[in-house]
């Protein structure tokens, strides 16, 4: 259960993690898990928020989250209905790796291979909307869950937003919660989904074969203007993720997922 005293204290509460995302994860649990009843509509605010210890505020905040997640709708004057238990993610989540990885319960980890300014490509400069030669920030970083290599994933930011990412340790964990804090503010994301041969750094790195057939998620992140703030290609070992597109009358979302161990 999620208390305002216990993230007041700070000891149990998620770096750029906030409270009603918090909840809103706690209750989407609940939802699948069945917690809530066969009658399909939720407790009313005030009894969500005794039962969870929070403010009603935060908990009508975590209703809109799980209603933009496409969990629960409702209509004026009637309680939240209960749309599907299907797994689906928050904005966050999906941009964020360390964010997926602790909303799974796994422990993530991350070792950042380099990080360095250099001319863009014309492909690069197309997708942050620089001219070619324009100087970006390219990073490479290998992800970890619990331990384990599970993905290599290649980033490019102009320099604006790179220069905070140069600041940081090679191991720190999120990098998008340091660009959070420095005021960058992420928008939008669209993401590709395909396959690709791994290369020899993807070979090198996650320990697979050469031309090995990798999943890979190619993402462009914007802030409110539709500025680009990144391009970025993660590469993810078979076997390790897959990615499920979660339809309702309401929305429809992009879940990325743990696979079976």
């Amino acid at each position: 259960m999620v208390s305002e005293t216990a993230e007041g204290n700070g000891k149990r509460s998620e770096a750029g993690a906030v409270r009603y995302q918090k909840l809103a994860a706690d209750m989407r649990r609940a939802i699948e898990a069945g917690k809530f009843g066969n009658d399909g509509r939720l407790p009313s605010e005030e009894s969500l928020a005794e039962q969870y210890g929070v403010s009603r505020g935060t908990v009508r905040n975590a209703l809109a989250l799980l209603r933009a997640n496409g969990l629960v709708t409702s209509r004026r004057g009637t309680r939240r209905v209960i749309l599907g238990t299907a797994r689906t993610q928050s904005f966050h989540e999906l941009l964020s790796f360390t964010n997926w990885a602790r909303s799974l319960g796994e422990e993530p980890s991350a070792r950042t291979i380099h990080a360095r300014v250099r001319a863009a490509t014309a492909v690069e400069g197309e997708r942050l909307q620089l001219d070619p030669g324009n100087d970006i920030t390219e990073v490479l970083r290998l992800r970890f869950l619990g331990r384990v290599p599970v993905m290599l994933e290649r980033t490019v930011y102009p320099v604006r937003v790179g220069e905070v990412i140069e600041t940081l340790a090679p191991d720190s964990l999120s990098h998008t919660g340091a660009l959070d804090a420095s005021g960058v503010v992420f928008a939008d994301s669209e993401h590709t989904i395909d396959i690709v041969a791994a290369d020899e750094t993807d070979a090198r790195l996650l320990g697979c074969a050469e031309g090995a057939g990798l999943l890979r998620e190619v993402r462009r992140a914007t802030d409110p203007t539709g500025t680009p703030l990144l391009w970025s290609e993660d590469r993810f070992l078979p076997g390790t993720v897959s990615f499920t597109v979660h339809n309702s009358a309401t929305v429809s979302s992009l879940a990325r997922r743990r696979a079976p161990r």
